[in-house]
């Protein structure tokens, strides 16, 4: 009985991470979401990047998994500049088909959490979305106290 509380726990735990995984091939972003929730990870798809910042503006994700290239839209790093611009906690996953290490360094130099090639093993994708969320959940610790110190100042 113990065990299956612990379980619970875990998992609602791990349900508050919400992320949006954005790609524009379909078939790949359907099985990466269903992967994902079987995880008991709080997953919304889009396969349209012109609709990112409308879908962030209105949500509170924590972590946006995001691929680089989308035919008829702005390009990953533009995406993702205008995410950081919108809700600068808010941590991005890079993930291209495309092995091109220039994009992974522009990608983190423009505030990407992490870097990813097609096909993401979805174990290390977990724990990536998994140490995005920590990453996150601390830096809104820290400031809320910094806000409570300035409050009793």
């Amino acid at each position: 009985m113990r065990k299956r509380n612990a379980e619970r726990t875990i998992s609602k735990r791990r349900c508050e991470v919400k992320v949006l995984f954005v790609d524009d091939e379909v078939d790949f972003l359907e099985v990466m979401v269903k992967r994902l929730k079987k995880r008991d990870l709080d997953v919304t798809s889009l396969s349209d990047g012109n609709k990112v910042i409308e879908l962030i503006e209105k949500n509170n994700f924590d972590v946006v998994v995001l691929d680089v290239r989308m035919p008829g839209c702005k390009n990953g790093i533009e995406i993702l500049k205008d995410i950081k611009k919108c809700r600068p906690l808010v941590e991005v996953v890079m993930l291209t088909g495309h092995a091109l290490l220039d994009v992974a360094k522009e990608g983190i130099e423009n505030g990407a959490f992490d870097y990813m090639v097609k096909p993401a093993d979805i174990d290390e994708l977990f724990y990536i979305l998994n140490d995005a969320y920590k990453k996150k959940t601390i830096q809104e610790s820290k400031i809320k106290n910094i806000e409570h110190l300035l409050q009793n100042k």
